[in-house]
């Protein structure tokens, strides 16, 4: 079925030779939105020459045979009835002469035209204008309307759009740019634990590893001038605590002049020679007075963190049987896994001075690798505690036993994250721990213990429950205290 408005091709309005209604231009389909590099969607059409009357052009709205010139044949919408002559004919043909276009509308050609008329659709550059200001929400609501019914049509406009009001977003004052102090912490703590290494670290470098990684990540956030924040290193010796005065670069320097222990057993450079004295003490003397404190600064820490990177490279690649490679301390000796582990802790303890100096926060380590120092200074408890009784430190022995049997010990129970339950053999560093020949107990925070056998805090001030032989409680304490060095 068709009628006059459904384009169909026998009805009386419609030119037998053409596909318009003459006189009448039918309406251009729709189209994308103008580009604004081209000017010609938006140039008015050139008013034809006359002498101001004007006349339907014979053959249609569009001159020639009524084929509306290029234009491809299609239905007619909005038309009536009428015919070439007709006063209906004339008068729309006169409409669409030479000055008589509204602003805005379509041309006889179809070519829209660049203004805006009352209460018509709105060029593609004017809407386009108008983004900004839509963007900050301070159009009217007419231009609102107008600019979102626009951002459906043109792809261009709406990316565009997104992207302003993303800009905007960024203008608002309630919102802190600031980022958390912590961010760096969780982010290394979520990589170290995520993905493994092509050529894997051994697990007994771990805690190196990562205690390293994250005093290195400290060290990249303090500022030029903060390299000189006096920091006070803290250890025992006998039966009192000790200081020494120096800088973060001096802290760090010390670090790497211990590190160089580990090194050197590697068959690795050490950083201050062959020459070097081999107890901790002594190094970091000699290389506090070699580097000119307190005038070193951040340059430290790219040599200690290469020693650092090296070091691990070497044992990942060196195999399982360099775990038990013997690294001389000048009084004692550790093999390398244990020496690790000792660099890893006081790592952490000396990261935690720093960030104290610069008032940075700072967190324990995993509770994997808490416990593993806890261990080692555990094992290390029966020989420091023999050494402070041949020095006349501690109470006698009372009840020697041959080695490897069972003797008296103390029940040590550490709480917290990385703590478990550990028997110290009180007698004979030979001797085993036992549950059975336990006489006393003592409980304290993982975290306080840690910081007792670094000499940061006394023994009286670190138990938190004490249980038992009294006198053997004390010695073990101070035997965890005298772990302490420089």
């Amino acid at each position: 079925m068709s009628g006059p408005f459904d384009g169909g091709s026998d009805g009386p309005e419609r030119d037998r030779g053409g596909d318009e209604v003459r006189g009448v231009p039918r309406i251009p389909a729709p189209r994308p939105a103008a580009d604004d590099l081209s000017p010609e969607a938006y140039r008015p059409p050139r008013p034809e020459a006359g002498d101001g009357s004007t006349a339907p052009r014979p053959g249609g709205a569009d001159g020639g045979d009524g084929r509306g010139g290029d234009r491809e044949p299609g239905p007619s919408a909005g038309t009536g009835p009428g015919s070439e002559g007709t006063p209906e004919a004339s008068g729309t043909a006169g409409a669409h002469a030479a000055g008589d276009v509204p602003a805005g509308g379509t041309a006889p050609g179809g070519t829209v035209t660049g203004g805006t008329a009352p209460g018509g659709p709105t060029s593609h550059s004017v809407l386009k204008s108008l983004l900004g200001a839509w963007a900050l929400s301070a159009c009217s609501a007419e231009e609102t309307a107008a600019v979102e019914e626009h951002l459906g049509e043109c792809a261009p406009c709406a990316d565009e759009a997104l992207r302003l009001r993303d800009a905007v977003g960024l203008l608002h004052s309630d919102r802190d740019l600031d980022l958390d102090p912590l961010l760096r912490f969780r982010v290394l703590e979520n990589c170290l634990g995520r993905r493994p290494a092509r050529i894997p670290v051994p697990d007994w470098a771990d805690p190196y590893d990562a205690e390293t990684a994250r005093l290195d990540a400290l060290l990249r956030d303090i500022g030029d001038s903060e390299w000189h924040a006096p920091v006070r290193l803290k250890w025992f010796e006998g039966d009192r605590q000790v200081d020494r005065r120096t800088t973060v670069a001096g802290v760090i320097g010390h670090l790497m002049s211990v590190d160089g222990l580990v090194s050197g057993a590697l068959g690795l450079e050490d950083p201050l020679g062959r020459t070097a004295p081999i107890r901790p003490a002594e190094r970091t003397e000699a290389f506090w007075k070699t580097a000119g404190l307190p005038a070193a600064t951040r340059t430290i820490r790219e040599p200690w963190r290469d020693q650092s990177h090296t070091l691990i490279r070497t044992v990942s690649f060196a195999g399982r049987g360099v775990a038990e490679l013997s690294v001389s301390y000048g009084a004692f000796a550790l093999p390398l896994r244990d020496s690790l582990l000792d660099r890893a802790f006081e790592c952490w303890i000396h990261a935690d001075d720093i960030a104290d100096a610069v008032d940075y926060p700072y967190a324990p380590p995993s509770g994997a690798h808490l416990n593993r120092m806890i261990d080692l200074a555990a094992r290390l408890l029966p020989a420091a505690l023999a050494e402070r009784r041949r020095a006349g430190l501690a109470g006698p022995a009372r009840d020697l036993v041959a080695a490897g049997a069972p003797g008296r010990s103390l029940h040590l129970e550490v709480e917290g994250s990385g703590g478990g339950n550990w028997y110290i053999a009180l007698d004979s560093p030979a001797a085993v721990g036992s549950p059975d020949r336990s006489v006393a107990q003592v409980a304290l925070d993982g975290v306080e213990f840690c910081r007792l056998v670094a000499g940061h805090v006394s023994p009286e001030e670190a138990a938190a429950g004490q249980d038992g032989d009294r006198e053997a409680i004390r010695d073990v304490l101070f035997a965890a205290a005298s772990l302490s060095r420089l």
